[in-house]
């Protein structure tokens, strides 16, 4: 019952090693897109969001919608129900979320120096520059992962791993006797403690998706049915919200007690915030700095995150990068004007609703707005009731045109 894990950096040119085990082995290859799939299917995010999870820049919404932590949470319970099978090869970053624990793993690095790898890269038709700027960019990802979870800066750090294969020094059949030889050690060989740990990751993965249901983000331990939640974000009412998650665990098959404790992030500046499902990610487009950003402040006050963006240019920019739900758009702005904007915005991207927010918008403009498409058009100041009211509406207008597609 001995898993693979694979583990390296674009163009080290592994795939004839990783061929060669599957042949002689017969392991079955679990790939990243495959994982990626089955926790879309299962979650109903999109298989886009989930992958952004392996991304080195998280959406600037995340610390309001934990998007990227529920998308691991997803793969992490796929990843954990797929280790109960036989004779696996698992390739990719789902690989590092295998807990130490379970010992009947095989965990291989494939790396190479970076002249092998922009050579390999330009065999491809990149120029040196093109090569060498994707392998730095497919390493940042990689390490920005190994990050998250093991607060490790280098991917390629030794411990986390049994074997690593300098595939620029070591050739093809030196490599596959090397695994060989070590996936017949007793050492990875499955054991009732090994086998326990595998369903301990099961129940911890339910667990962390179950709380990701109601919005919650907590590092999640469990052993023998005890489990352990550990809140590393400051929070002003902790007895509260330890209750609420004790709540919800208490219910999954499985567990049979519950402890919260603080963690080390616990006593930092940052704020536990708790994700609320309808309120939707909002981009504030105005070039009035104080202003957008007491708007900002406000917003946040009813639990409704927002990223600020101070001229045309730079939204059109943000909705490429990330995914607003919402923007509220000034007309009047330096460069590119709110109409060229909100123009631009339902061409390229028409499920983004717009609320035009003006202080110097005439009847015409209002006109325009709402034939090119906007949702609301309010005038400045505006009460902060009606624009929240507004905002959900609008999310709502949102969700119902994507469910029509």
């Amino acid at each position: 019952m001995s898993v693979i894990t694979i583990f390296n950096g674009v163009f080290c040119k592994n795939e004839p090693v990783l061929k060669k085990i599957m042949e002689t082995t017969g392991y079955k290859i679990i790939t990243d897109n495959v994982i990626v799939s089955e926790a879309a299917r299962i979650s109903g995010m999109s298989e886009n969001k989930i992958k952004n999870a392996f991304s080195s820049k998280p959406s600037v919404f995340n610390k309001f919608t934990h998007e990227k932590e529920r998308a691991i949470a997803w793969i992490r319970l796929s990843l954990a129900q797929l280790l109960l099978k036989d004779n696996l090869l698992i390739e990719g970053f789902c690989s590092q979320l295998i807990p130490k624990e379970i010992s009947h793993v095989l965990r291989i690095c494939f790396i190479a120096d970076m002249k092998f790898r922009v050579s390999a890269a330009k065999e491809t038709g990149k120029s040196e520059k093109e090569a060498t700027n994707f392998i730095h960019g497919n390493d940042e990802d990689r390490a920005a992962w190994v990050y998250h979870i093991f607060k490790i800066r280098d991917p390629w750090e030794a411990s986390l791993y049994d074997i690593i294969i300098p595939t620029d020094k070591m050739n093809m059949d030196d490599a596959v006797a090397l695994i060989e030889r070590n996936l017949r050690s007793e050492v990875i060989k499955a054991t009732d403690s090994s086998k326990k740990a595998a369903l301990d990751f099961i129940l911890a993965a339910d667990v962390e998706v179950a709380l990701a249901k109601e919005g919650h983000s907590v590092e999640v331990a469990a052993r023998d049915g005890f489990v352990t939640l550990t809140i590393n974000k400051h929070v002003l009412l902790l007895s509260r919200l330890e209750e609420e998650l004790k709540s919800i665990t208490e219910k999954i098959p499985g567990v049979q007690s519950v402890e919260t404790r603080v963690g080390k992030g616990y006593h930092q500046a940052d704020i536990y915030r708790k994700y609320d499902f309808e309120i939707p990610k909002v981009l504030l487009v105005d070039d009035e700095r104080k202003f957008v950003q007491t708007l900002s402040e406000r917003l946040l006050i009813r639990d409704m995150g927002s990223a600020v963006v101070y001229d045309g240019q730079s939204a059109l920019n943000m909705i490429n990068e990330d995914e607003p739900e919402v923007m509220i758009l000034d007309l009047k702005m330096p460069g590119i004007d709110g109409i060229e904007v909100l123009r631009t915005v339902k061409e390229t991207k028409p499920d983004i609703e717009v609320i035009i927010l003006t202080g110097q918008g005439s009847e015409t403009d209002k006109k325009i707005c709402m034939d090119l498409g906007a949702f609301a058009y309010l005038q400045k100041p505006v009460n902060i009731d009606v624009l929240s009211e507004t905002l959900k509406k609008a999310k709502d207008k949102m969700k119902a045109n994507i469910g029509l597609k």
